[in-house]
């Protein structure tokens, strides 16, 4: 990796932006932070960027709509995309677009590094997909959480028995521990 490099940060958590333009600057790392589509377009006209982080979820835009932008504005930064929900779906869909790689939140800046540098010694070398059981979990803890930890209301969302939910959480639990 060149020493002071210009990265592009997309997300819209403030908090995440900060501490992550902070460990990289003390990488040697400059990195511009911005929250949203229309801020990442102004200063990608306004400057250069190496390496580009874009979060797929902005405040209810879709980054994945973002990326080809990007790209045709600087067709030679490289972009990895970042997301709270994991799919492989949008995986795919993020690297047929153009995106480097894929990575799933929380990430630290080791990862996001690695996430860059692996591709350019490695180009073969792509995200492995979570598995069925890992999309699964990550479905119900998102439905879960929408329900405000209400089992039952989260089994009725799911179409899917009180009991087999409650059966799913408690194994998981197990397994984690």
């Amino acid at each position: 990796m060149t020493t002071h490099e210009h990265w592009l940060l997309i997300d819209d958590d403030a908090a995440f932006l900060d501490v992550l333009q902070r460990a990289l600057s003390r990488r040697d790392i400059e990195a511009t932070g911005v929250y949203s589509q229309r801020e990442a377009l102004e200063a990608l006209h306004a400057d250069r960027f190496g390496k580009c982080v874009l979060d797929l979820n902005l405040a209810g835009e879709s980054g994945l709509q973002l990326l080809p932008e990007l790209l045709a504005l600087q067709p030679d930064m490289e972009i990895l995309v970042l997301t709270g929900y994991g799919s492989i779906a949008t995986a795919v869909e993020a690297m047929r677009r153009g995106a480097v790689n894929y990575l799933c939140k929380p990430v630290t800046v080791h990862q996001l590094i690695n996430g860059f540098e692996a591709l350019a010694t490695m180009p073969e070398l792509r995200p492995e997909p979570p598995s069925v059981e890992e999309m699964e979990w990550e479905h119900i803890q998102r439905v879960l959480s929408e329900h405000e930890g209400n089992v039952s209301a989260t089994a009725r969302a799911l179409h899917m028995h009180r009991r087999t939910l409650q059966r799913k959480l408690q194994k998981h639990s197990r397994w984690r521990e």
